[in-house]
């Protein structure tokens, strides 16, 4: 098939000078190839929204892909009859291009008659559904692609709960995408444009900090931003909430979306902590924090008698679980996804609450709890809801309730590692390990995909040592839950493979339990062997 007329069709729509003079130099060098990978493979409402490569065409998050993105939801929201007078608020990251896609949300938006709540200046994505749920808004749109690679950017959506879109308004969202013609513009002089106040911001701080304040602590902290979004408003809440010994990482805190540091701008990254960790050492921290660059998730490492211990998603999500459980109200619950520790479900237990298992990302996670209060929600991708104001992943509120146990912990001589031995001592030794297989290749989703029917099919009876007990295709639910990819349910414990929606690779998440023993490192030991044994075991048939 040859793109040239797409690609000609598309350049007479795109207002963008730059991407019409790089789909111009394709059609003029009959290059079919360069113009198939930006019309073959349209970007698609997964993960609640849009996310991929600064380029022209469909396929690509450029100002025309975001213009006709707006007005798919503009036309989602008026199928439903939402009321424009109650607006959305639109924020957006400092990645490149971002200002110019906020730009076109909010012309879009007024062009049709929306109310538009726009954030001041570059924030952290918490804000956008703080603010939909704050100002009583129909939607929240936040321009950011959170820890994807420099050249890439996205584009989320929130519904009027707050909570991120989920099936079928991301089909409704496409279908209106799809029909969308010449997009009616209107800028910032309209009457309906509302730049988001600081008394919003302000009442957010007061929430957190009124929630997980440590007045007098003397806990010695080190953060860092990872080039993205969160560090004045971090700063900020840290000093609001009584955390007076901060430094930090003054190469990483202003945004750059260029990432000059990082390999990868995602705290879960080998090596992404290590100029904090430098820091730490430096300014005799016991506890480093890191937000990714648009601050919903957290990482952290603590100080320990070995040296520095950067924590796992799922240790984080223990402590912060434990934590909150142990000051909840009864009736409530908790929540976690399928490829995340089984370990909350038994904390849960123990507490009286409930806790439900969800497919993997916070669109479920935020809606899950079936009318109870939800008191917590995370996923091992460093991502946790630690307050009901935000209902999706917050990096900024789960880092002050990191900081409110840890404070409180050493003001009894102990740290978050000694917590970390009494969850495991009283519920058991989760071990999990995580990798992925991908393939960027043209034909790599096609080759990524096959490799995993083939495993499916072959039905494995072992994987690195540990019998499989029962292989779950996921495509035909586990649980109530129905998604794609494979569990494996194992002697000692599980693993899921899955293939990713944002990138072009294979997700594959193991976890090995064991009781402990009296020697709870030795036992730890073991159980991490058994797990890694298992996730090579799964990697070498994925690539065979």
């Amino acid at each position: 098939m040859s793109w040239l007329g797409p690609a000609r069709a598309w350049m007479a729509a795109d207002p963008d000078p730059a991407t019409r003079a790089e789909l111009g130099a394709l059609i003029d060098a009959g290059d079919e190839a360069g113009l198939a990978a930006r019309f073959e493979h349209p970007l698609v409402f997964g993960t609640a929204g849009l996310r991929g490569p600064e380029m022209a065409g469909p396929a690509g998050m450029n100002r025309l892909s975001v213009r006709r993105a707006t007005q798919g939801v503009i036309g989602f929201l008026e199928e439903r009859h939402a009321d424009p007078r109650r607006g959305v608020v639109v924020g957006r990251d400092a990645r490149h291009g971002s200002e110019a896609f906020n730009d076109e949300v909010v012309e879009v938006l007024l062009g049709a008659g929306w109310l538009v709540h726009e954030m001041p200046r570059p924030l952290p994505t918490p804000l956008v559904p703080f603010g939909v749920i704050q100002l009583g808004a129909e939607a929240g749109i936040m321009v950011t692609a959170s820890h994807n690679p420099p050249r890439d950017n996205g584009y989320k959506l929130y519904d009027a709960d707050g909570a991120q879109i989920i099936p079928p308004a991301d089909a409704r969202v496409e279908h209106h995408m799809a029909r969308a013609g010449d997009a009616v513009l209107a800028d910032r002089s309209s009457s309906l444009h509302r730049v988001v106040e600081p008394a919003l911001l302000a009442r957010y701080v007061a929430r957190m900090t009124g929630r997980f304040a440590a007045p007098g602590s003397q806990l010695r902290i080190t953060y860092t931003p990872l080039h993205g979004v969160g560090g004045a408003m971090m700063s900020e809440l840290l000093g609001a909430a009584g955390y007076e010994h901060v430094s930090v990482v003054a190469a990483q805190f202003e945004p750059d979306p260029d990432f000059p540091t990082l390999s990868f701008p995602n705290p879960e990254e080998p090596g992404a902590l290590d100029l904090a960790l430098a820091g730490a050492e430096a300014a005799g921290a016991t506890l480093v924090l890191a937000n990714d660059p648009d601050a919903d998730r957290l990482g952290a490492a603590v100080r320990g008698p070995q040296g520095w211990r950067v924590l796992r998603g799922d240790e984080i999500g223990w402590l912060l679980g434990d934590y909150l459980l142990r000051r909840a109200p009864a009736g409530g619950a908790v929540a976690t996804s399928l490829v995340s520790s089984s370990l909350l479900a038994r904390m849960a237990a123990a507490a009286g609450a409930e806790c439900e298992t969800t497919l993997t990302g916070f669109k479920w996670i935020a809606r899950a709890g079936g009318g109870r209060p939800l008191l917590f929600g995370y996923e091992e991708a460093l991502g946790y809801a630690v307050d009901p104001v935000v209902r999706d992943k917050d990096g900024l509120s789960a880092a002050l309730a990191l900081c409110k146990l840890a404070d409180e912990l050493a003001r009894r001589g102990l740290s978050l590692l000694d917590r970390l031995d009494e969850i495991e001592r009283r519920f058991g030794v989760h071990a999990g390990a995580s990798g992925s297989v991908r393939d960027e290749a043209a034909e790599g989703a096609v080759r990524l995909q096959r490799a995993l029917d083939e495993l499916i099919e072959s039905r494995p009876r072992s994987l690195g040592g540990q019998s499989v007990r029962e292989l779950i295709d996921l495509s035909r639910g586990w649980r109530g839950l129905v998604t794609t990819g494979v569990r494996f349910e194992l002697a000692s414990g599980w693993a899921v493979v899955r293939p990713s929606g944002t990138e072009p690779k294979t997700k594959l998440y193991v976890e090995i339990i064991e009781e402990p023993l009296e020697d709870l490192a030795l036992s730890r030991e073991r159980a991490a062997r058994a797990a890694s044994a298992v996730l090579e075991d799964l990697s070498a048939r994925l690539r065979s």
